[in-house]
């Protein structure tokens, strides 16, 4: 490597490369180099200068110090929720967020104590393998271990970030692209992103039990490459989706026969689940045929459109709270000024706060807090691993007791 920063990490050229959906040429020009020393500095051939990476720094809004840092252990592979239209480029844009997303979490976990992972262990190694059968048995024991009953969900942001997986939520101007999910790889965390492009909290429920159930049928399974397998692996989670929101304990009991567009719009008001989902879910459930299931899709067309629904304005998308309330932990707990928040995780503010559902603005003026995560003893040194201090991670409504 020629003269220059000697710990630039290369990995980062190229994070900053898909989240700012930059090419090489328009980086360089950008910066004031040729593209050819992008090139190299990409490659791990070459690397800037102190001058020339603070420039780096500044045009793509991070601090000069975060190109320096190794990365975090890599993350499984994520599963998309996505049409075939969706662009390389935005998937890699959209792996590099949920990236910086765990990067966030880590480096907040320096503070706080999260809620323990409480997810059904599931070791499949091949979709073929995974039963329609399988699938409802994990949906009622996710539902048993949340002890969330056979009722309506009120809050599924809620009771996801309950039992530990890290959520985030943000507008990614990518609509084809509807969420994904992965493990963390270095605490075996769940992580998932959903995308607020779409207003609608009946879809963004299913979008996040769809992803729930990736997280629970597909975490040892490598991501799909070959399309049957993708479509197998899309139509599994989906079909997780259908019975966790909807039991099947208590949902066949409440629907009314025959079955009419009417009757289902009351079922989607109650149990927040679309019109097109509860069709969906009686098929899977036997209760009516597929001849049934067109004949209902085409009045459903007929009457609203395809893409629509009534009342699909009426439930405003669930929040994720988690990130949140954590860093306004730490700013009203004094453990940590505004200004020091976005210099310690290296990313811009207005990064942080799209990936932790902070208002825009929010590091410029100070905030209401309510606190959801725990303080760790300031006065402990760094975390002890997982295995050096097993159940130690407190409850999520809990406060831990400072020194």
């Amino acid at each position: 490597m020629s003269r220059g920063i000697s710990t630039f990490a290369p990995e980062r050229l190229i994070q900053v490369l898909a989240a700012r959906r930059l090419s090489q040429v328009q980086l360089a020009n950008m910066v004031g180099v040729s593209p050819a020393t992008v090139s190299k500095w990409k490659a791990g051939q070459q690397a800037p200068t102190n001058e020339v990476l603070d420039r780096l720094a500044n045009v793509v809004n991070l601090e000069a110090e975060w190109f320096t840092r190794p990365l975090s252990q890599a993350c499984t592979k994520p599963l998309f929720r996505s049409n075939a239209t969706a662009h390389v480029a935005a998937r890699n844009m959209l792996e590099t967020r949920l990236a910086w997303a765990i990067e966030i979490t880590e480096k907040l976990e320096e503070y706080v104590d999260y809620p323990l992972v409480n997810l059904p262990v599931r070791k499949f190694l091949n979709p073929e393998e995974i039963t329609a059968e399988d699938i409802e048995q994990a949906a009622s024991e996710c539902r048993d271990l949340w002890r969330l009953g056979r009722a309506p969900v009120p809050d599924l942001a809620l009771a996801v970030e309950s039992a530990g997986i890290i959520l985030v939520r943000e507008e990614t101007g990518i609509p084809q692209i509807e969420g994904l999910s992965a493990w963390s790889g270095s605490h075996d965390r769940p992580f998932i992103l959903l995308s607020a492009d779409k207003d609608n909290g009946f879809r963004s429920r299913f979008d996040l039990a769809h992803e729930l159930g990736h997280l629970i049928l597909h975490k040892h399974i490598p991501r799909a490459t070959e399309r049957d397998q993708y479509k197998l692996m899309e139509a599994q989670a989906h079909q997780f989706a259908g019975a966790f929101l909807l039991p099947l304990e208590t949902f066949v009991n409440e629907i009314r026969t025959p079955v009419l567009l009417d009757s289902l719009l009351l079922d989607k008001q109650r149990w927040g689940v679309s019109v097109a989902a509860i069709i969906m879910r009686l098929v899977a459930l036997g209760m009516i045929d597929e001849e049934e299931k067109i004949a209902l899709f085409k009045r459903r067309s007929a009457r609203w459109g395809a893409k629509s629904e009534p009342y699909d304005d009426s439930r405003a998308p669930e929040k994720p709270r988690l990130l949140k309330r954590t860093i306004e932990m730490l700013v009203n707990e004094g453990v940590m000024t505004l200004d020091s928040i976005p210099r310690y995780i290296g990313l811009s503010a207005g990064d942080i706060e799209m990936l932790t559902s902070l208002p825009e603005g929010y590091f410029k003026g100070g905030a209401t807090v309510l606190t959801l995560p725990t303080l760790r003893d300031r006065m402990s040194s760094r975390p002890e691993s997982a295995t050096e201090r097993p159940g130690k991670v407190v409850e999520f409504h809990r406060n831990k007791q400072t020194t």
